[in-house]
């Protein structure tokens, strides 16, 4: 059975080939669109295409649900098989490297028969690719840095990628009569933005009985390794996912052991000398006596070090231990904090749904407000407003507000900071909007000066209120544009502009170091899913994931605000 992501691969694969191809932007954007679609669905694609329900995704019509059921049943699309004739997947392979769009990607297929990453990486420490048109020392030097990322993000996965599996391997193990408790360990606990292998911890008098029915889970592929107290499998998905099982008097050890990090355990175990105590994953032991005086919780570890309990977000060896000590560790937001999402857009730029149905999730979600932040009107592929989409959304916008109660939707707008740091539209269409956002949508490649001319432009603009995904980096695919941190928060400590945590999973933009270093500016941060979809605005969990790494509180988070407060604070 193919998954939702092999699924969403072959139609961005496609969307891809008819751009090499010279098709027109809207069917090259339908597929891309689709992609995204099946690959944020909450139901299994297979499913859906046995069931007929494939229409039932926003972005897939009738003749792409066909194919699509033609892929799950058979494994094979004919529109897509048709494609490769006239298209080498060997270019779409180079395509993954950032910055390589299709016509680029074809001529160094074309001209020097480059086929593989490695062939590109040969070609450009070899200076064979600067003498082609339209091509310079410096489009080597971002082939070989793409090439480099590319890698990095091989070895990982998104947080979002592993953090709903593993939850589900959880929930199964927790089900078992056998369990008496079961969590995720290590960086997956400590939500860091990407994860190298789910490590999952349970508690049980039988291990060997967890063990077995762990490996018979239904998303197991290959059981790597099976013993009495420990399990390897790999996933359909090809996710390896290791447990180890120990004793329920251990639990709390083991679970601060295997969570980490590497440096936090090293300082915990420091301080633990210096007390005349020792940990290790089986508890915490007096030296001298040899009596274990703690283990089966991990408040228990922290407790008797006379420290207080840390989030596992917290735990990096950032100053957690001396704060807690002290008592004065953070009172980290949470997901119940959050009244509303700040960047959010629909039908009226490059969304999948209705402004309603955004609502109508939103209220679901237990919000008092959304932004709908559709797209200004200059970046067109994104299908920016028009003055006339604007007065039009706005009578929707109120439409909506009049029909829907417990929920407020915010007009709002995210504006493209341009070339020399100027914003769509005029003073008077900009006041009718609620929410602004700013953003830099192109010229990534821009020195440092003239990034940060326009990022200071923007921020001193009285309209712009926030600054959306403010580096511009995409986890694995594009570094972030150059532009000096230091420089943004104190600009935006200076002019009052929030800055954007983005929580797209593979943005997560501004990094929880950068967030961390803002809050102590005094620089307010804004939540945001980027969601382009119903389904992407269930992201918020991840934004709150980095603010907590930031040690932010609620204070910091403007849309943790009551909505009246929001609007006065924006202003």
């Amino acid at each position: 059975m193919l998954s939702n992501r092999d699924v969403a691969q072959v139609l961005d694969d496609i969307g891809d080939m008819l751009e090499i191809v010279g098709e027109n932007l809207f069917r090259v954007r339908a597929h891309h669109r689709a992609a995204e679609s099946v690959r944020s669905a909450t139901e299994d694609v297979n499913v859906l295409a046995r069931e007929a329900r494939l229409t039932d995704l926003p972005a897939v019509g009738a003749s792409l649900a066909e194919r699509i059921t033609e892929l799950v049943d058979t494994g094979q699309m004919a529109y897509y098989n048709d494609l490769k004739e006239q298209v080498s997947p060997r270019v779409l392979e180079l395509m993954r490297v950032p910055g390589l769009g299709p016509k680029k990607a074809k001529l160094l297929y074309d001209e020097l028969g480059v086929t593989t990453i490695d062939e590109l990486l040969d070609a450009a420490r070899g200076q064979r690719i600067r003498v082609l048109p339209g091509m310079s020392a410096k489009t080597e030097e971002n082939i070989i840095s793409g090439i480099e990322l590319v890698r990095t993000g091989q070895e990982r996965m998104l947080l979002s990628e592993a953090y709903p599996l593993a939850t589900r391997l959880v929930e199964a193990l927790r089900a078992t009569a056998s369990v008496e408790r079961a969590d995720f360990a290590g960086s997956l606990r400590r939500m860091k933005e990407t994860i190298g292998d789910i490590d999952i911890l349970a508690a049980s008098v039988n291990p060997a009985a967890v063990t077995s029915k762990f490996t018979t889970d239904p998303s197991v592929a290959r059981v790597l390794a099976l013993g009495d107290t420990k399990a390897s499998i790999l996933t359909t998905t090809g996710l390896q996912v290791d447990l180890r099982v120990v004793a329920p008097a251990e639990y709390g050890s083991a679970l601060q052991y295997f969570t980490g990090s590497k440096e936090h355990n090293i300082r915990l175990r420091d301080l633990a000398k210096r007390r005349g105590l020792k940990i290790n994953e089986y508890g915490i032991f007096d030296v001298e006596t040899g009596r274990r005086i703690g283990g089966e919780t991990e408040a228990e570890i922290y407790a008797a070090m006379d420290l207080e309990y840390m989030a596992p977000e917290l735990r990096e060896d950032h100053g957690e231990i001396d704060a807690a000590a002290a008592r004065t560790l953070p009172a980290v937001v949470t997901l119940a904090d959050v009244r509303g999402d700040l960047q959010t857009h629909s039908t009226w730029s490059d969304g999948l749904n209705s402004v309603q149905e955004m609502a109508e999730t939103a209220r679901e979600l237990g919000y008092e407000y959304l932004a709908l932040t559709d797209h200004a009107e200059k970046l067109k592929i994104a299908g920016g407003m028009t003055s006339a989409d604007i007065t039009a959304r706005r009578r929707v916008i109120d439409e909506v507000n009049s029909k829907m109660s417990g929920i407020t939707v915010l007009n709002g707008v995210e504006l493209n900071i341009d070339g020399e740091g100027d914003i769509d539209y005029s003073p008077a269409i900009l006041r009718e909007f609620d929410v602004r956002l700013g953003a830099i949508h192109s010229g990534f490649g821009q020195p440092r000066e003239q990034i940060m001319r326009r990022l200071r432009r923007a921020m001193e603009n009285k309209y712009i209120q926030i600054i959306a995904h403010p580096t511009g980096r995409i986890i694995g695919k594009r570094n972030p544009y150059d532009v000096d941190i230091e420089a943004l928060l104190d600009g935006a400590a200076a002019t009052g502009t929030a800055l954007e945590l983005n929580a797209f999973p593979n943005r997560l933009d501004l990094k929880d170091d950068n967030a961390r270093e803002a809050k102590k500016r005094g620089v307010k941060m804004s939540l945001g899913t980027d969601a382009h979809m119903t389904t992407h605005l269930s992201y918020m969990m991840y934004g709150v994931a980095v603010a907590r790494r930031a040690w932010l509180e609620p204070q910091d988070i403007v849309n943790t605000y009551p909505l009246k407060k929001l609007l006065a604070a924006l202003k």
